[in-house]
């Protein structure tokens, strides 16, 4: 009787000292969750608690409280099951006390633990530990900010894919930004005054002529943005674009063009020789002429690929592609002539880069880097990127690119990497980002751009995958 009892009384008297523990556990988050608001500086008085929650004073503008809260609910919800469950369950065996010493094996004892126990703690741990509370910016009348809505997900890598991306070096990117906002339209709850501006319109009537305001708003990861009903502007004087076999190769008509919020009012004003034309990305590239050499005539730089050499690699096979550069859509011209038919990406900075695509007779895709593209996967025979992914780029954020052009890219499709530049230091860090895929090198070539600076070109072939 008495070995009958011992391992029955052992299990009641380890589950007891579980329920006691864990008794305990809750206590300590809920005193370390109130402690962690207390040295946030949350627990004000009267006045003090509407002026920074509910918007007298703007020092808390942007903090997300109740996602936060209910992640700490959310913790306390899961010790709270885990109790009860425990409770449940010391109760069952006290009802079957002889079967359950009889049949309970060491093997099965410890799958109830890691199951039913180490598991529910660990996650609650997790939850605990990944909540993330505003940083102070600024001294003196500082401000408090979060990332948006950073507290209302669990899962880390949605966490890491929604964290702002700040540049490398502290450099300030071609946006005119120090971060990088990867989108899913969480960013817009930071820009409420100027989401609202956009949205303020009356229905039926002519928008305002406020792309710019948008252009902001997507750069900064407020994205995609929401329809509205009212009608775009165009040019009062606008005119029957140019036919195909001339637009390719011409600088359309300026009066084609809204050029408000330019600094430039004409092409003219657009010319590589004006130091004040509002842009700095893609010099030179309104002159044809110029132009007209890219891709098509040999260079004394190696990094410098022609596309007949490209096409050439795999005859007949390359048909559609992206671009995903800054330009006026030359490669997409010199690439039609092939019968290749390339979309551009293309954004307004500080030039009408969309536009001067568009009434040259091929197709911009207005999109920023924050967004996945959008294109299904396997689709692409060929993306060719230049002038746009530098050296600037955060790592984590260059893995997402890179990852979403794997995608789209289909299996023996080409990835033709142009001029991409960085510092010589950071060389080796870009090419592990390009060489992770295992894509086969088919061209691969660094050259120098300046005393710290290097170029890397090359063309890597993606490799057919099954599962």
């Amino acid at each position: 009787m008495v070995n009958l009892c011992f391992p029955k009384c052992r299990l009641l008297r380890v589950m007891g000292t579980l329920q006691i523990i864990l008794g305990g556990l809750v206590i300590i988050v809920s005193i370390s969750s109130l402690f962690r608001f207390y040295s946030a500086g949350f627990f004000l008085h009267n006045e003090d608690i509407c002026r920074h929650f509910y918007g007298v004073k703007e020092d808390y503008e942007g903090f997300d409280i109740k996602a936060l809260s209910a992640r700490v609910e959310e913790v306390l919800a899961q010790m709270e099951s885990l109790q009860n469950k425990l409770e449940s369950t010391v109760q069952q065996m006290e009802k079957n006390k002889e079967f359950m010493a009889a049949n309970i094996s060491k093997t099965e004892y410890k799958k109830f633990l890691e199951e039913e126990v180490i598991q529910p703690l660990y996650s609650a741990h997790i939850s605990l530990r990944q909540i993330r509370f505003p940083r102070v910016e600024g001294i003196g009348n500082a401000t408090i900010k979060e990332e948006p809505l950073i507290n209302s997900f669990v899962v880390e890598e949605i966490r890491k894919y929604i964290t702002p991306k700040e540049n490398r070096l502290g450099k300030i990117n071609i946006y005119g930004t120090g971060k990088v906002y990867n989108t899913i339209g969480h960013a817009c709850v930071l820009m409420k005054k100027e989401l609202e501006e956009y949205m303020d319109y009356d229905i039926g009537s002519y928008c305002k002529d406020d792309w710019n305001l948008a252009q902001k708003l997507m750069i900064n990861g407020c994205d995609p943005l929401p329809r509205r009903r009212c009608l775009t502007r165009a040019s009062k004087l606008y005119l029957r674009p140019y036919p195909i076999n001339e637009s390719l190769w011409r600088i359309p008509d300026g009066r084609n063009v809204r050029w408000s919020n330019y600094q430039c009012r004409n092409f003219e004003c657009l010319s590589s020789k004006n130091l004040k034309r509002g842009y700095s990305k893609c010099t030179g590239c309104f002159e044809m002429e110029k132009e007209k050499l890219k891709w098509v005539t040999n260079s004394s730089l190696p990094v410098d690929f022609l596309i007949r050499d490209v096409l050439g690699i795999k005859p007949g096979e390359i048909r559609i592609g992206l671009d995903f550069g800054v330009g006026t859509g030359t490669f997409a011209a010199r690439m039609r002539e092939q019968n290749v038919a390339i979309i551009s990406t293309a954004l307004n900075l500080g030039a009408p880069f969309s536009e001067t695509i568009a009434l040259r007779g091929l197709i911009p895709l207005y999109v920023t880097l924050n967004q996945r593209l959008p294109f299904f996967d396997n689709t692409m025979d060929l993306i060719h990127t230049t002038g746009f992914m530098d050296g600037w780029l955060d790592l984590q954020l260059m893995d997402f690119i890179l990852f979403d052009w794997d995608r789209i890219l289909r299996p023996g499709g080409l990835l033709w990497i142009d001029r991409f530049f960085c510092d010589r230091k950071a060389l080796d860090d870009y090419m592990y980002m390009f060489l992770q895929f295992r894509y086969k090198k088919h061209k691969w070539s660094i050259s120098p751009k300046s005393r710290d600076e290097v170029f890397l070109s090359a063309l890597l072939e993606k490799p057919p995958r099954s599962l």
